[in-house]
């Protein structure tokens, strides 16, 4: 099969479109072909140099793709050849095929194309463990995302909106802003020209977000816990903004507050799993009645993935960058 290959780290001239052998399915595993992947801030971390793949597993970038199943691993159930799936995974998304394990799976969701559907698991699984499960985000509570024109912000915000709470974004231009007003966000927040602490405490009558959603790290991590509500939740996801700052503890006790911080990819497969379990049983409905939507902004051939990475590295999507066959 062919696969998008790093040679040698760098920058999007990087990647190179090369020959590699098939993957084989192991226990519990599925064959996939892929017909499309997205592209994550993760991969261009690991084009970079900067993020490894977990060992053991596949070199290639890309964490989610959509395809059909052409083999079943030993101990497979309750899937079969021809199923069109969508899939989150450890790494191997930018190939023809990619081995994945069956507690990753979720069938295409009704309304949506096969395609498309490549714009979902890694984004929905991110919120859906960070926002809901770690979280906990409860009806009428406040949730403040970073970044809310990316791919995790704007299904964030859909999904906080879908379960009845109220969402404040950041953005760094007027048209995400919009976008984001459009998926359903009620407080906009331009963090080039806004005190995003300030805008936040005004929009909530001085309270507080009680959940906030963080992809910036060091940068922001004094300002999050300022900007957090008493029994505030900050869940940091990125650390765009850095790896290391210095923090007021006694604010965040004041608060009764707590920091957790996570990723994805390095998790056991069976927490995986159990991810996933929750987003076929909690978000693939909603999808499905048609109350939330991936929102892609472009699509690239997957052999041209060096262009799909300067256009995020851009910053100008909204949305998801899909790689297609």
């Amino acid at each position: 099969m062919h696969a998008i290959t790093i040679p040698q780290p760098g920058g999007p001239e990087a990647l190179v479109w090369a020959e590699v052998p098939d993957p084989v399915p192991g226990e519990g595993e599925v064959l996939v072909e892929v017909a499309a992947s997205a592209v994550n801030r993760a991969d261009l971390l690991q084009r970079q140099g900067f993020y490894d793949p977990p060992p053991g597993t596949s070199p290639y970038p890309g964490l989610e793709c959509a395809g059909r199943i052409t083999a079943l691993g030993p101990g497979v159930t309750g899937w079969s050849v021809g199923d069109e799936v969508c899939a989150l995974l450890t790494g191997g998304g930018y190939a023809e095929q990619v081995a994945v394990p069956a507690g990753q799976l979720l069938p295409v969701p009704a309304g949506v194309d096969p395609i498309t559907a490549a714009a979902l698991p890694e984004v929905v699984c991110t919120v859906w463990a960070n926002v809901f499960m770690l979280a906990r985000l409860r009806p009428g509570e406040t949730l403040l995302v970073h970044g809310g024109g990316s791919g995790i912000g704007t299904m964030a915000i859909q999904l906080a909106k879908a379960v009845g709470a109220r969402v404040a974004v950041t953005a760094g231009s007027a048209e995400k802003l919009a976008r984001c007003k459009e998926l359903g966000a009620d407080v906009l927040i331009d963090y080039r020209e806004q005190d995003f602490v300030a805008e936040v405490k005004e929009a909530t009558g001085g309270a507080g977000a009680d959940v906030i959603l963080d992809i910036m790290g060091a940068k922001y991590l004094s300002r999050n816990v300022d900007a957090l509500a008493v029994n505030g939740r900050l869940v940091i996801i990125g650390l765009q903004g850095g790896v290391k700052a210095e923090l007021n503890l006694g604010a965040l006790l004041a608060k009764r507050a707590a920091v957790a911080g996570t990723t994805l990819r390095g998790r056991p497969v069976d927490e995986k799993a159990a991810i996933v379990a929750a987003v076929r049983e909690h978000v693939w409905p909603l999808i499905e009645a048609g109350r939330l939507h991936p929102v892609v902004d472009r699509r690239f051939p997957l052999a041209e993935a060096s262009e799909a990475h300067a256009a995020l590295e851009s910053g100008a999507p909204v949305g998801k960058v899909l790689l297609v066959r």
